[in-house]
């Protein structure tokens, strides 16, 4: 019987193929750096200081006026009257005028005030005090949570408003913020252009759509422009709303309503042109009925304007001033500092 044959001779295992490389990813893209400015940006600190000579323009002998009268010696009512009707004049309102004119008579009296010097400081203190030096003046404009700071421009037509947020970006930038502009007031046709020449000035990115383009969709875009760039700010300027033109107003919600579905609306700066008095306050409630006002900005503070629409924009919105507008320069706009705006008007 013949042996079964041998089992074939097992041939050795194939070595296993190697895995494929993985392909390289592409390195995450580092943000955008801001374009430079094309022209030299004064710095931000200490504008009211230098702008000083600018402001006190704007004093219409409110307070060389005041001190006139408090540094004459003992005061008579009809001294008293000149005292209340400087103050009405200077714009400074009725509530406000009673309010300062109470603290006046009590301090004269308590320190025995006689001199022109011990007048100017008692004045000093106590119009510092009426501008509450106690509220927070900031402009929120720095990132967190992983995207930029998003700072809403509101106004009438006229107020200088896009004008404003050319010179806010200004002072942002030579701050070394990085910063986005969004030409959201779609509506005026030299309004996208004439934010692209102040962003080109600045050194900022500007973002902008077709005239006639739907304001929200170009304010959504901006926002989402600064967190692709990483920026610091983006700056919103809306179109110039009438405050009594319900359908405009409506369309000035619905900006802030889309851009807050990807981020948080931090700051709304209402611009006030210094010289409307009444007028200014009626547009501030009307728009903040509509977007929560967090700060003002009020221009055209060096010329015809009454320094005292200051102490009553503040008293009767509960707003802070933020920001003052001095000049036609673009380096004009200076954050306010209360001790620097009283000095003004007392020089």
């Amino acid at each position: 019987m013949e042996p079964p044959p041998a089992p074939p001779a097992e041939r050795p295992a194939a070595p296993p193929a190697e895995a494929p490389a993985p392909e390289p990813q592409p390195a995450a893209a580092a943000p955008a750096a801001p374009p430079a400015p094309t022209e030299e940006i004064a710095p931000a600190e200490g504008r009211m200081d230098r702008l000083r000579g600018r402001l006190a323009r704007s004093r219409s002998g409110f307070g060389q006026g005041l001190l006139g009268l408090l540094g004459a010696g003992e005061l008579d009512e009809e001294s008293w009257e000149d005292v209340e009707a400087t103050l009405l004049q200077a714009d400074l309102g009725p509530e406000m005028t009673l309010e300062i004119v109470d603290i006046l008579r009590t301090e004269l009296a308590r320190r025995a005030v006689r001199t022109p010097d011990q007048a100017r400081q008692l004045l000093r203190e106590v119009l510092t005090d009426a501008l509450r030096v106690d509220l927070d003046r900031a402009v929120r404009a720095l990132p967190h949570d992983g995207r930029p700071g998003v700072l809403l421009v509101v106004g009438v037509n006229g107020t200088g408003k896009t004008t404003t947020t050319g010179k806010l970006a200004r002072v942002l930038v030579a701050s070394g913020r990085h910063v986005v502009l969004g030409a959201a007031d779609t509506f005026r046709a030299a309004a996208a252009e004439q934010l692209a020449t102040w962003g080109e000035r600045a050194g900022a990115t500007v973002v902008r759509g077709p005239e006639g383009a739907d304001p929200a969709s170009v304010a959504f875009d901006a926002v989402k422009q600064g967190a692709e760039e990483g920026a610091d700010a983006v700056l919103l300027d809306t179109a110039g709303r009438l405050h009594t033109k319900t359908g405009l107003m409506d369309e000035l919600g619905k900006v802030k309503r889309v851009v807050e579905r990807q981020a948080e609306v931090d700051e709304v700066l209402l611009v006030l042109d210094a010289t409307t008095g009444q007028n200014g306050l009626t547009q501030a409630r009307v728009f903040g009925d509509v977007v929560k006002v967090t700060g003002i900005v009020l221009t055209k503070l060096d010329g015809t304007a009454k320094g005292g629409i200051v102490f009553r924009v503040q008293r009767e919105l509960g707003v802070p001033v933020k920001l003052v507008g001095l000049g036609e320069g673009p380096d004009d706009l200076a954050p306010f500092e209360p001790a620097a705006f009283v000095d003004a008007l007392l020089s």
